[in-house]
Protein backbone atom coordinates (compact mmCIF):
# COMPACT_ATOMS: atom_id res chain seq x y z
CA UNK A 1 0.00 0.00 0.00
CA UNK A 2 2.52 2.51 1.30
CA UNK A 3 4.07 2.21 -2.16
CA UNK A 4 1.23 2.55 -4.21
CA UNK A 5 0.90 5.64 -1.91
CA UNK A 6 4.35 6.71 -2.65
CA UNK A 7 3.75 6.56 -6.53
CA UNK A 8 0.71 8.78 -6.82
CA UNK A 9 2.67 11.60 -4.81
CA UNK A 10 5.47 11.16 -6.76
CA UNK A 11 3.32 11.12 -10.14
CA UNK A 12 1.60 14.61 -8.71
CA UNK A 13 4.84 15.95 -8.04
CA UNK A 14 6.18 15.63 -11.27
CA UNK A 15 3.60 17.85 -12.81
CA UNK A 16 5.35 20.55 -10.52
CA UNK A 17 8.99 19.75 -10.72
CA UNK A 18 11.86 22.11 -9.90
CA UNK A 19 12.59 24.55 -12.24
CA UNK A 20 15.30 23.96 -15.10
CA UNK A 21 18.52 25.82 -14.36
CA UNK A 22 17.12 26.89 -11.12
CA UNK A 23 19.05 29.80 -8.90
CA UNK A 24 19.34 29.25 -5.03
CA UNK A 25 17.09 31.57 -4.46
CA UNK A 26 14.35 29.90 -7.11
CA UNK A 27 15.29 26.77 -5.06
CA UNK A 28 14.29 27.93 -2.39
CA UNK A 29 10.88 29.42 -3.09
CA UNK A 30 10.27 26.30 -5.48
CA UNK A 31 10.16 24.16 -1.94
CA UNK A 32 8.33 26.55 -0.02
CA UNK A 33 5.71 26.45 -2.16
CA UNK A 34 5.67 22.44 -2.27
CA UNK A 35 6.03 22.32 0.67
CA UNK A 36 3.27 24.98 1.93
CA UNK A 37 0.44 22.19 1.48
CA UNK A 38 1.53 19.69 3.83
CA UNK A 39 -0.62 19.62 6.74
CA UNK A 40 0.89 20.21 10.29
CA UNK A 41 0.04 17.62 13.17
CA UNK A 42 -3.10 18.64 15.49
CA UNK A 43 -2.57 19.04 18.85
CA UNK A 44 1.00 21.41 18.73
CA UNK A 45 1.29 25.31 19.10
CA UNK A 46 4.46 27.04 16.98
CA UNK A 47 6.20 30.03 17.70
CA UNK A 48 8.90 32.01 16.93
CA UNK A 49 12.04 31.88 18.92
CA UNK A 50 15.66 33.32 19.21
CA UNK A 51 17.68 30.18 19.50
CA UNK A 52 21.39 31.58 19.93
CA UNK A 53 22.44 32.69 16.50
CA UNK A 54 19.88 31.55 14.70
CA UNK A 55 15.79 32.25 14.97
CA UNK A 56 13.92 28.89 14.40
CA UNK A 57 10.09 27.32 14.98
CA UNK A 58 9.60 25.83 18.58
CA UNK A 59 7.23 23.39 18.20
CA UNK A 60 5.35 21.87 21.32
CA UNK A 61 2.72 19.73 21.87
CA UNK A 62 -0.32 20.92 23.88
CA UNK A 63 -0.76 17.68 26.05
CA UNK A 64 3.30 17.18 26.06
CA UNK A 65 6.32 18.36 28.47
CA UNK A 66 8.33 21.58 27.50
CA UNK A 67 11.51 20.48 29.18
CA UNK A 68 11.99 18.00 26.56
CA UNK A 69 13.46 19.05 23.72
CA UNK A 70 14.52 17.61 20.57
CA UNK A 71 16.82 20.08 18.06
CA UNK A 72 15.69 19.17 14.33
CA UNK A 73 17.84 20.56 11.80
CA UNK A 74 15.98 20.47 7.93
CA UNK A 75 17.54 19.56 5.47
CA UNK A 76 17.88 21.05 2.17
CA UNK A 77 21.72 20.49 0.55
CA UNK A 78 23.06 23.11 2.75
CA UNK A 79 20.80 26.01 0.01
CA UNK A 80 17.49 25.68 0.57
CA UNK A 81 14.86 24.02 3.03
CA UNK A 82 13.64 25.88 6.42
CA UNK A 83 12.13 25.90 9.67
CA UNK A 84 8.26 26.29 7.34
CA UNK A 85 9.97 23.22 4.85
CA UNK A 86 9.85 20.91 7.70
CA UNK A 87 7.02 21.64 9.35
CA UNK A 88 5.18 18.40 8.58
CA UNK A 89 7.89 16.19 9.93
CA UNK A 90 8.54 18.21 13.13
CA UNK A 91 5.18 18.85 14.09
CA UNK A 92 4.56 14.69 14.20
CA UNK A 93 7.24 14.42 16.25
CA UNK A 94 6.44 16.81 18.85
CA UNK A 95 3.12 14.82 18.79
CA UNK A 96 4.90 11.68 18.58
CA UNK A 97 7.32 11.93 20.92
CA UNK A 98 5.54 14.51 23.48
CA UNK A 99 8.58 16.74 23.23
CA UNK A 100 8.95 20.26 22.31
CA UNK A 101 11.07 20.81 18.70
CA UNK A 102 12.85 22.83 18.08
CA UNK A 103 13.72 23.99 13.86
CA UNK A 104 16.73 26.10 14.08
CA UNK A 105 16.76 28.42 10.60
CA UNK A 106 20.94 28.23 10.12
CA UNK A 107 22.60 30.03 7.62
CA UNK A 108 22.31 28.45 3.94
CA UNK A 109 24.74 28.88 0.85
CA UNK A 110 26.17 30.16 -1.05
CA UNK A 111 25.42 33.25 0.97
CA UNK A 112 27.31 31.71 3.54
CA UNK A 113 29.37 28.89 2.70
CA UNK A 114 30.79 26.06 4.89
CA UNK A 115 31.59 25.89 8.10
CA UNK A 116 28.30 28.22 8.60
CA UNK A 117 25.95 25.70 8.62
CA UNK A 118 27.83 23.68 11.07
CA UNK A 119 29.45 26.51 13.13
CA UNK A 120 25.25 27.88 13.57
CA UNK A 121 24.01 24.39 14.71
CA UNK A 122 26.72 23.72 17.42
CA UNK A 123 25.88 26.86 18.36
CA UNK A 124 22.11 26.37 18.84
CA UNK A 125 23.09 22.78 20.50
CA UNK A 126 25.07 25.25 23.28
CA UNK A 127 22.48 27.71 23.66
CA UNK A 128 19.89 24.81 24.75
CA UNK A 129 22.05 23.58 27.01
CA UNK A 130 22.85 27.55 28.37
CA UNK A 131 19.09 27.26 28.41
CA UNK A 132 18.69 24.87 31.31
CA UNK A 133 17.90 21.76 29.03
CA UNK A 134 18.93 18.15 30.55
CA UNK A 135 21.58 16.60 28.32
CA UNK A 136 19.73 13.89 29.01
CA UNK A 137 16.11 14.98 28.07
CA UNK A 138 17.74 16.87 24.41
CA UNK A 139 18.17 14.70 21.40
CA UNK A 140 19.53 15.60 17.93
CA UNK A 141 17.56 15.02 14.78
CA UNK A 142 17.58 15.94 11.21
CA UNK A 143 17.14 15.05 7.70
CA UNK A 144 19.43 14.67 4.41
CA UNK A 145 21.85 17.58 5.01
CA UNK A 146 20.12 18.21 8.65
CA UNK A 147 21.50 14.66 9.67
CA UNK A 148 24.96 15.57 8.93
CA UNK A 149 24.10 18.49 11.10
CA UNK A 150 23.28 16.43 13.75
CA UNK A 151 25.72 14.29 13.83
CA UNK A 152 28.43 16.82 13.23
CA UNK A 153 27.03 18.45 16.61
CA UNK A 154 27.51 15.43 18.39
CA UNK A 155 30.80 14.78 17.59
CA UNK A 156 31.72 18.41 18.07
CA UNK A 157 29.90 18.36 21.76
CA UNK A 158 32.15 15.32 22.20
CA UNK A 159 35.47 17.21 21.25
CA UNK A 160 34.66 20.27 23.48
CA UNK A 161 34.00 18.36 26.48
CA UNK A 162 30.07 19.24 26.43
CA UNK A 163 27.55 16.96 27.96
CA UNK A 164 26.36 15.11 25.19
CA UNK A 165 22.54 14.41 23.98
CA UNK A 166 20.60 11.61 24.77
CA UNK A 167 20.03 10.20 21.43
CA UNK A 168 20.98 10.97 18.05
CA UNK A 169 17.69 10.42 14.99
CA UNK A 170 18.81 10.60 11.47
CA UNK A 171 16.75 10.74 8.52
CA UNK A 172 18.41 9.94 5.17
CA UNK A 173 21.67 11.96 6.62
CA UNK A 174 23.93 13.08 3.62
CA UNK A 175 27.52 12.28 4.78
CA UNK A 176 29.35 11.07 2.26
CA UNK A 177 30.13 14.50 0.35
CA UNK A 178 32.80 12.63 -1.68
CA UNK A 179 30.42 10.66 -3.19
CA UNK A 180 32.47 7.41 -2.47
CA UNK A 181 29.22 5.14 -1.45
CA UNK A 182 28.17 2.62 -3.82
CA UNK A 183 24.52 3.91 -3.86
CA UNK A 184 25.17 7.35 -4.81
CA UNK A 185 26.95 5.89 -8.10
CA UNK A 186 24.21 2.90 -8.74
CA UNK A 187 20.73 4.33 -7.69
CA UNK A 188 20.55 5.94 -11.04
CA UNK A 189 16.57 6.20 -11.02
CA UNK A 190 16.31 8.27 -7.66
CA UNK A 191 13.33 10.44 -8.07
CA UNK A 192 14.31 12.90 -5.74
CA UNK A 193 18.21 13.49 -5.77
CA UNK A 194 19.97 13.69 -8.67
CA UNK A 195 23.60 13.61 -9.14
CA UNK A 196 23.57 17.03 -9.95
CA UNK A 197 21.95 18.35 -7.21
CA UNK A 198 24.75 17.03 -5.06
CA UNK A 199 27.31 17.96 -7.38
CA UNK A 200 25.31 21.70 -7.23
CA UNK A 201 25.11 21.33 -3.16
CA UNK A 202 28.89 20.52 -2.97
CA UNK A 203 30.04 23.37 -5.16
CA UNK A 204 27.43 26.07 -3.15
CA UNK A 205 28.67 25.15 0.19
CA UNK A 206 32.22 23.73 0.06
CA UNK A 207 33.49 25.24 -3.24
CA UNK A 208 37.04 23.97 -3.94
CA UNK A 209 37.35 22.83 -0.60
CA UNK A 210 37.75 19.28 0.91
CA UNK A 211 34.64 16.60 0.47
CA UNK A 212 36.19 14.89 3.29
CA UNK A 213 37.18 17.65 5.44
CA UNK A 214 34.92 18.05 9.19
CA UNK A 215 34.65 21.30 8.93
CA UNK A 216 31.57 20.09 6.29
CA UNK A 217 30.93 16.18 7.24
CA UNK A 218 31.23 13.80 10.10
CA UNK A 219 31.57 10.97 7.96
CA UNK A 220 35.46 10.22 8.69
CA UNK A 221 35.22 11.20 12.60
CA UNK A 222 36.14 9.18 15.68
CA UNK A 223 32.60 8.13 16.92
CA UNK A 224 33.92 6.83 19.94
CA UNK A 225 31.46 7.68 23.10
CA UNK A 226 28.55 9.18 21.09
CA UNK A 227 25.01 8.72 21.92
CA UNK A 228 22.98 6.00 20.69
CA UNK A 229 21.64 6.38 17.31
CA UNK A 230 18.85 5.57 15.00
CA UNK A 231 19.33 6.14 11.37
CA UNK A 232 16.65 5.40 8.90
CA UNK A 233 17.31 5.28 4.91
CA UNK A 234 15.39 4.66 1.67
CA UNK A 235 15.85 1.36 -0.20
CA UNK A 236 15.37 3.91 -3.09
CA UNK A 237 17.98 6.45 -2.83
CA UNK A 238 21.14 7.70 -3.81
CA UNK A 239 21.99 8.25 -0.35
CA UNK A 240 21.51 4.77 1.45
CA UNK A 241 24.98 3.83 1.60
CA UNK A 242 25.66 6.53 3.84
CA UNK A 243 23.32 5.40 6.94
CA UNK A 244 24.68 1.98 6.35
CA UNK A 245 28.10 2.77 6.54
CA UNK A 246 27.64 5.24 8.82
CA UNK A 247 25.91 2.62 11.67
CA UNK A 248 28.68 -0.26 10.54
CA UNK A 249 31.73 2.33 11.96
CA UNK A 250 29.45 3.52 14.69
CA UNK A 251 28.74 -0.22 15.71
CA UNK A 252 32.88 -0.84 15.31
CA UNK A 253 33.33 2.39 17.54
CA UNK A 254 30.94 0.85 20.38
CA UNK A 255 28.12 2.65 19.79
CA UNK A 256 24.73 1.54 20.07
CA UNK A 257 23.55 2.17 16.91
CA UNK A 258 20.52 0.93 14.46
CA UNK A 259 19.87 0.89 10.98
CA UNK A 260 16.49 1.03 9.13
CA UNK A 261 16.06 0.31 5.54
CA UNK A 262 12.73 0.92 4.56
CA UNK A 263 12.10 -0.80 0.90
CA UNK A 264 11.15 1.32 -2.01
CA UNK A 265 11.22 4.51 0.18
CA UNK A 266 12.48 7.34 -1.58
CA UNK A 267 15.03 10.39 0.11
CA UNK A 268 12.95 12.02 2.85
CA UNK A 269 9.49 10.32 2.31
CA UNK A 270 8.64 11.51 6.16
CA UNK A 271 7.71 15.05 4.63
CA UNK A 272 4.64 12.91 2.69
CA UNK A 273 4.03 11.32 6.42
CA UNK A 274 0.24 12.76 6.28
CA UNK A 275 -0.32 11.20 2.96
CA UNK A 276 2.75 8.07 3.18
CA UNK A 277 1.71 5.15 6.09
CA UNK A 278 5.73 4.91 6.00
CA UNK A 279 6.33 8.58 6.48
CA UNK A 280 4.52 8.62 9.98
CA UNK A 281 5.68 5.06 10.70
CA UNK A 282 9.71 6.84 10.27
CA UNK A 283 8.40 9.54 12.30
CA UNK A 284 7.01 7.39 15.29
CA UNK A 285 9.90 4.99 15.10
CA UNK A 286 12.26 8.25 15.80
CA UNK A 287 9.91 9.59 18.65
CA UNK A 288 10.21 5.59 19.94
CA UNK A 289 13.61 6.02 20.06
CA UNK A 290 14.23 9.24 21.56
CA UNK A 291 12.10 8.54 23.94
CA UNK A 292 13.26 5.12 24.74
CA UNK A 293 16.74 6.73 25.50
CA UNK A 294 16.06 9.24 28.00
CA UNK A 295 16.36 9.39 31.23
Amino acid sequence: MSKQQLAGILSHAAQNPPPANATPAMMRAYVEAATSALSVSAGVRIERVTCGPCDGDLIVPTDGDAGRLVIFYHGGCFFFGSSRTHRVIASNLARAARSAVLIPDYRLAPEHPAPAAHADAFAVYRWALGQGYEPTRLALSGDSAGGNLALATAVRARDAGLPLPTALALMSPWLDLAGEGTSQREVADDPIVSSELLELSRRLYLGDGDRKSPIATPFHADFTGLPPTLAQVGSWERLRDDSVTLITRMKAAGIAADLKIFDGMCHIWQLYAPMLDEGMQSIEEAAAFIRAHEA
